[in-house]
């Protein structure tokens, strides 16, 4: 696993032998005297992390296992009309073959008169699903005027990721000490424009930078797993990575990955055979037949390119 989460310890009373009277002590075999028992500790208690910060101030703690380590960041989601998404151009400006790319990309926009927003249209993906059935009765023009309508509202109000970076870059923690001296610091970054910013850094200890088991990614195995062959893929570790690097293309906006895993696409095929193979039944089955159709080869080379954007803009700290 890219981390180890917590547990909680149950601690299970045993049924002890008759014990001597008190002024007859249990003797050892070999000093004579009484011997506490090394392997029960004596006040054993229940290790149990406190989730009301999080669930409080609506901020999560998240393990991100990449080829180059480990680390720790936070993560919240928020309506994309409450966040300013972040600054991009001096990451991009260090990278010479995306700053000619995205020129060319101008270059097209001005000569076919529209200019398409990445981040409005990405927005709707995230945002809740409107209902189909008042969207198939909508026609004319002031049925479709209806419809821009609550297209606009569910990009307004659709709760999108962001995550603890800064211009681009995702920060990454390699001890929960650190990134809660990164916290307080009151340093710049993407996440302080929370309301629940400042409280947080108030009252955050390293002891709460505990992950839950769901919010731990494993990007660093899924390549080799991929190269396993179907019989040896693991449907979890492939879904939940699919899940954080969706985050973390449209947090970190990284349009390349959006649209690698974008609906329709090879690999956001592979997702939905993997998530119909963990069902019983006959959804099951036909999702395993799926999944034999998917080429391990391309899987695993679509997916070697993503680990590898994401990797290019984590800032690591120490």
């Amino acid at each position: 696993m890219g981390g180890s989460p917590t547990h909680t310890e149950v601690t299970v009373a045993r049924q002890s032998p008759q014990r001597p009277e008190a002024d007859e002590p249990e003797l050892d075999d070999t000093t004579g005297t009484a011997e506490p028992d090394a392997t029960e500790p004596a006040d054993a208690a229940p290790v149990d992390v406190d989730r009301a910060l999080w669930d409080e101030l609506r901020i999560e703690p998240v393990e991100i296992a990449l080829p180059a380590g480990t680390g720790f960041t936070l993560r919240a989601y928020r309506p994309a009309s409450e966040l300013t998404p972040t600054d991009v151009a001096e990451r991009d400006a260090d990278d010479p073959f995306l700053a000619r790319r995205q020129v060319a990309e101008t270059e097209e926009d001005e000569d076919e008169g529209d200019v398409v927003i990445l981040d409005e249209d990405v927005a709707r993906d995230f945002a809740e699903d409107e209902d189909e059935e008042k969207r198939g009765k909508v026609d004319d023009t002031t049925a479709g005027d209806e419809k821009d309508d609550a297209d606009e509202a569910a990009a307004d109000d659709g709760e999108v990721p962001v995550f603890l970076s800064h211009r681009g870059r995702l920060l990454l923690f390699k001890t929960p000490e650190s990134l809660v001296s990164f916290v307080r610091s009151g340093a710049p970054n993407d996440l302080s424009q929370l309301d629940s910013w400042n409280e947080l850094s108030e009252r955050v200890e390293p002891a709460d930078i505990a992950p839950l088991d769901e919010d731990v990614y494993e990007l660093d195995l899924v390549v080799e797993n991929l190269r396993g062959g179907h019989d040896t893929w693991d449907p979890t570790l492939l879904i939940e990575a699919g899940e954080v690097a969706r985050d973390l293309a449209y947090a970190l906006r990284l349009p390349a990955v959006l649209d690698m895993l974008s609906s329709g696409s090879s690999l956001d095929d592979l997702d939905e055979a993997l998530r119909a193979s963990v069902n019983g039944g006959l959804g099951g089955f036909m999702g395993r037949r799926r999944l034999k159709k998917i080429g391990a080869q391309t899987a695993s080379l679509g997916w070697r390119t993503i680990v590898g954007k994401i990797s290019a803009i984590v800032d690591w700290r120490d």
